[in-house]
């Protein structure tokens, strides 16, 4: 009795391992690891969230864009940048206006009046200096 017990014990050693790895191995290559480009990946807890995620704007992601450049570098690369986008997508003009005295007011509020103005460009009919005047 012994005797088998103690094969019984060197075979499930042997072969139990090989069976996992194999389980395993078979496992990993039916996972789709790289979801096909048309398809969309959702959270587990997707359904269940309380707040949807808000798509944004264009122009409120170029606002804020712009607003950050400002504080990263001046007001007058915001102020090219602003109206560059305007020029190569002219759907985001009726929103130029707004965009430049939130500059200007941003770029009163890091520079103070006096330096601010200095960076006035004819971005959007001087929006911008009416937002440097406005703070």
């Amino acid at each position: 009795m012994n005797q088998a017990a103690r094969h019984i014990g060197r075979t499930l050693a042997f072969v139990l391992p090989v069976v996992l790895v194999l389980s395993g191995t078979l496992a990993v290559t039916r996972v789709p690891w790289a979801a096909p480009a048309d398809s969309q990946v959702l959270t587990a807890s997707s359904d269940n969230a309380s707040t949807q995620a808000r798509i944004r704007a264009p122009h409120e992601v170029l606002h804020d864009k712009l607003l950050t450049e400002l504080q990263e570098k001046n007001p007058g690369v915001a102020l090219s940048h602003l109206q560059e986008a305007v020029n190569g997508r002219p759907s985001l003009a009726r929103h130029c206006v707004e965009i430049a005295r939130s500059l200007g007011r941003a770029a009163v509020a890091k520079y103070g009046p006096r330096q601010a103005q200095r960076f006035a460009r004819p971005v959007c009919d001087t929006s911008y200096a009416s937002g440097v005047q406005s703070r």
